[in-house]
């Protein structure tokens, strides 16, 4: 099955810019916390900028990072060639021949799952792919009425409601440990940058907003946990 559907190409201007957010992806996976350990698949690695963040947590024991992406992929293999605990395999998920049975201990969705055609049949694919005691961590985009020109022009199907993303990872097979809302100033640029003026995502406004809110916001988000955001974290484990 196809776990992305931006086809063979895939041109990453949204990760070419989100490359400029260091202070946010470290707050994500800062959020994420114990739950990344053992065997870890990222799907979706895209030219692996979390990648190489993931690989200097002491917890991670190997990473196997799938992308699909013909572009994407030698960008990836590259930056993993010389990490002996990291293989860089240019695949969707669920077509992996070499890797039909494993069983891993956290499988990893960072801004992929709403690229995801059938995302509910992907979730259950996940769910077959975990060891018993494993975690699925999925970060998407919150706010259906967030939905953008520029959502549409990434490969992105969907926006989720905190509601349908917890029906949907339950209706799999998994109990939720979390399901948080994180960035909740980030809703209000959003909403006038992307969905009234239609303008596109750069790398300079990432880059100040990730110099001058994240360091903040994150503190302040950790401490009071914001009823809306932008995004929604989901940290799930199988069902007995």
């Amino acid at each position: 099955m196809n776990s992305v559907a931006d086809g063979p190409e895939y041109f990453g201007r949204d990760l070419e810019a989100m490359s400029f957010a260091q202070r946010y992806h470290e707050w994500i996976l800062d959020e994420f916390g114990s739950a990344i350990r053992g065997e870890v698949a990222e799907v979706g690695a895209g030219s692996g900028n979390v990648s190489m963040m993931l690989l200097k947590e002491a917890s991670v024991r190997s990473l196997t990072s799938f992308e699909p992406s013909a572009n994407m992929f030698p960008l990836l293999q590259t930056r993993l060639a010389h990490s002996p605990r990291a293989k860089a395999v240019n695949s969707f998920f669920g077509d992996a021949e070499e890797f039909k049975g494993t069983k891993f201990d956290t499988i990893l969705y960072l801004n992929v799952l709403e690229h995801v055609p059938d995302d509910e049949a992907e979730l259950r694919l996940v769910r077959e792919s975990l060891q018993a005691d494993g975690s699925l961590l999925v970060f998407v985009p919150a706010g259906p009425w967030l939905f953008s020109e520029f959502d549409r022009s990434i490969g992105h199907f969907r926006r989720y409601t905190r509601k349908d993303l917890l029906r949907k990872v339950e209706n799999a097979g998994f109990v939720v440990d979390r399901c948080i809302h994180l960035d909740s100033l980030g809703v209000v640029p959003w909403f006038l940058v992307f969905v009234l003026l239609r303008r596109t995502l750069s790398g300079g406004n990432v880059a100040l907003y990730d110099r001058f809110v994240v360091p903040w916001l994150s503190w302040l988000e950790r401490r009071v946990r914001p009823w809306w955001g932008k995004n929604l974290l989901l940290v799930a484990k199988p069902k007995d």
